[in-house]
């Protein structure tokens, strides 16, 4: 740098010059004072420190790599959120996936669902589809299908066979089978699998087999595990529709077979296994009897008096009672009375119960002969 050009700059330059080269009592000299102690520095240093706003080249290096600093940090907060955003979206699409064993080359060929009772209250929905089903439900769907969701629907069948629609349950991707709870036992249900879109159009996979729920008071309870069902397999088979009229469900029935590793069904389509081996166990036939017994049972005021065919019944604390009877082979009527305690209100209520018996003629089957067929 010359005295000329150091002369070319203002006072106000030359003195923040001299600051940043450490020249002693710049800030009391003039112009030209400050022009000759810059010389100084520059005959002695070679160069002297510039000025933060110059636009010489390590300037302009410095500036440059100011912004290259200041767009770094940009771009990782880009790729970060671009990252994220992917993790999100494969998360969706797996929740939405209901295909079974999705990433697996052995899927699902065919596709079911298959319901089984549990209880009065909760069904076991259980079901297989495949990958090609899921693209196919996405290609109907169109551009409804980024709003879609998976979905289990629960029918009511009433009396007369209509299907009623009682719930839609949102369910989702990675699992194979659904605990469903359902109210007023007795009742019979059937399920559909699918996607619901916001328009509430409805793309149905499967649909299930039939089902009857038991009443409340002839329930026992459950442990939700394959262990229960192998206990009580034939009982949850014949609430499931495996000895309805309509007919045994096979998808249900080679469920079961499949995870018990043994038949179900009648003595008759099971001969090969206990049932062909009770034929032989007597010569003089199979023993069977029969009998019967009724319960009744109600509620009364706690301090009410109460009988039933004339004899005194105990109340429980709480004024209810139940009493064990023998049912013989007629009929039978049965008064039950109710008074206060004062004797002022009496209430009186008659049940009337027939059994009538009949005992059938024994159909003994050729099992060689089924055998040779």
């Amino acid at each position: 740098m010359t005295a000329a050009t150091l002369r070319s700059r203002t006072a106000k330059d030359l003195a923040q010059l001299a600051r940043q080269n450490g020249i002693a009592g710049w800030h009391s000299m003039r112009k030209e004072e400050l022009v000759l102690a810059l010389i100084k520095i520059v005959n002695k240093r070679g160069a002297i420190a510039q000025l933060s706003n110059d636009k010489s080249p390590g300037a302009s290096a410095k500036n440059s790599l100011f912004v290259s600093g200041a767009t770094s940090p940009t771009k990782k907060q880009d790729s970060k959120i671009r990252r994220k955003i992917d993790l999100l979206q494969r998360k969706i699409a797996t929740a939405k996936n209901i295909a079974s064993n999705a990433d697996s080359p052995q899927e699902s060929k065919e596709d079911r669902l298959i319901v089984m009772v549990r209880d009065p209250y909760w069904l076991h929905a259980f079901w297989e589809l495949s990958q090609r089903s899921v693209d196919r439900a996405q290609a109907a769907l169109g551009q409804h299908w980024h709003s879609a969701q998976p979905t289990l629907r629960v029918f009511s069948i009433k009396e007369t066979g209509t299907a009623v629609l009682t719930r839609n349950i949102v369910i989702h991707g990675g699992v194979s089978n659904w605990y469903v709870d359902v109210q007023d036992p007795p009742c019979e249900f059937r399920m559909e699998i699918g996607y619901l879109t916001e328009n509430g159009s409805f793309y149905c996979i499967a649909r299930s087999n039939r089902v009857n729920t038991p009443t409340a008071s002839t329930s026992d309870a459950v442990d939700d595990n394959w262990t229960d069902v192998a206990e009580q397999a034939d009982r949850i088979y014949a609430m499931s529709g495996g000895y309805s009229h309509r007919g045994t469900s096979p998808e249900l029935q080679k469920l079961l077979e499949d995870r018990l590793q043994r038949p179900l069904g009648s003595p008759m389509k099971t001969r090969y296994g206990k049932g062909a081996a009770s034929l032989d166990e007597s010569a003089d036939g199979m023993s069977f009897a029969v009998d019967a017994e009724i319960i009744v049972y109600g509620a009364t005021d706690r301090h009410a008096h109460v009988t039933l065919k004339g004899e005194p019944v105990t109340l429980r604390p709480d004024g209810t009672f139940a009493i064990r009877m023998s049912l013989p082979d007629c009929r039978q009527v049965i008064p039950i009375v109710a008074s206060t305690r004062d004797g002022v209100e009496q209430k009186t209520i008659i049940l009337a119960v027939e059994r009538n018996t009949k005992t059938m003629e024994s159909v003994v089957r050729d099992v060689s002969k089924n055998n040779l067929d």
